[in-house]
């Protein structure tokens, strides 16, 4: 495995970080596709052998039985300053507006619950997981400052932003003196490549970290449509959603991953995330059985050359924004996300 700094940041993070979205139990949460504890800590550990230190969850992964899942595996197979553990925290619900919940209040309510899940008593990364419109950029930034000098997160992460977001909150955190974003976790992958307009630039200028998920466009850049289709590509609707309006369009692009694994006597999933790895630090690979995780580390000594990239490249034309990133306006600031804290209790009002 290779490593890299994350961004302006003084960790160290393995160049694949596992993404851990599929882990938790299926009867919570948004999706019936994810995998038991005993898989989870299979996985994980297969992972930690395999050199991945850098694990990323969230708050709203199967109503933190995620967090849960992963804090307790992590805990038995690793040393807790031997890995770098990411969470994310949600917007405040309509419910705490109501009742006049600061989003200071809430940040602190979030990483409490967070970090009880966990079992830890801080997180490497805390990632604000989607914009919140209805409360102030002030309030968020100075509440996630306040949780890293409490030393409950060292370093703060953004996710689903535009490149003014982060540009507006980060020159905000300088101003007055807050922890500033070292790392964005947007939607970027060979098939969706809206990122490279505005936020990869941005973030090269910044030497801010890019840690991108859907980095297999949820496993159809890791193999041939109808090939091998697993209960995820079957029951995740959130994806079909994503994905399958572009299908057409993407499939010259999947054809030439696979014509150039076939080549190089690689899987897909390796020649997709050695092109990302051209791009990023550390794309956020999901896993739901250990050949999953198998595969992305070896994509870490993969080299493309120049041509291949280039070819890879060719066939990509603009795509519409999907999935949370569509609901970034004002305007959809009180729809439902896809995500949720489910049924677990959030802490303190």
């Amino acid at each position: 495995m290779k490593y890299a700094k994350l961004g302006n940041s003084d960790l160290t993070v393995s160049r694949i970080c596992m993404g851990c979205m599929g882990f938790g139990d299926p009867a919570r949460g948004q999706h019936s596709w994810t995998v038991d504890e005993e898989h989870t800590r299979e996985i994980i550990k297969r992972g930690l052998e395999l050199g991945v230190n850098f694990y990323d969850t969230a708050i709203a992964y199967q109503s933190g039985t995620s967090e849960r899942y992963v804090g307790r595996a992590l805990r038995d197979f690793a040393k807790r300053d031997e890995v770098v553990v990411a969470t994310k925290f949600l917007p405040r619900t309509q419910e705490e507006i109501g009742q006049g919940v600061t989003g200071q209040r809430h940040i602190g309510n979030m990483i409490d619950t967070s970090l009880k899940n966990l079992g830890m008593d801080h997180v490497d990364l805390y990632i604000y997981h989607m914009w919140d419109w209805q409360t102030p950029l002030y309030d968020i930034m100075d509440g996630l400052n306040r949780i890293v000098k409490a030393g409950k997160a060292r370093y703060i992460g953004i996710s689903n932003c535009f490149a003014w977001q982060i540009a507006k909150a980060n020159a905000l955190a300088e101003k007055e003196g807050f922890a500033k974003f070292v790392s964005v976790q947007g939607h970027y992958n060979l098939i969706f490549r809206e990122e490279e307009r505005e936020m990869v630039p941005y973030c090269e200028e910044e030497n801010i970290a890019l840690t991108p998920y859907s980095a297999l466009a949820s496993g159809r850049l890791s193999r041939l449509p109808g090939a091998n289709d697993t209960k995820r590509a079957e029951e995740d609707a959130y994806a079909k959603f994503k994905y399958d309006a572009t299908a057409q369009q993407d499939g010259a692009i999947i054809a030439r991953v696979a014509e150039l694994a076939e080549k190089r006597d690689v899987t897909m999933t390796e020649v997709s995330l050695a092109w990302l790895l051209t791009k990023v630090t550390s794309p956020v690979v999901g896993a739901t059985k250990p050949r999953h995780i198998e595969g992305a580390a070896k994509a870490a000594d993969l080299e493309l050359t120049a041509e291949e990239i280039s070819y890879l490249e060719a066939p990509y034309v603009p795509h519409p924004l999907a999935g949370v990133m569509a609901q970034n306006k004002p305007a959809a600031a009180k729809e439902k996300h896809v995500w949720s804290t489910g049924d677990q209790p959030i802490g303190g009002k």
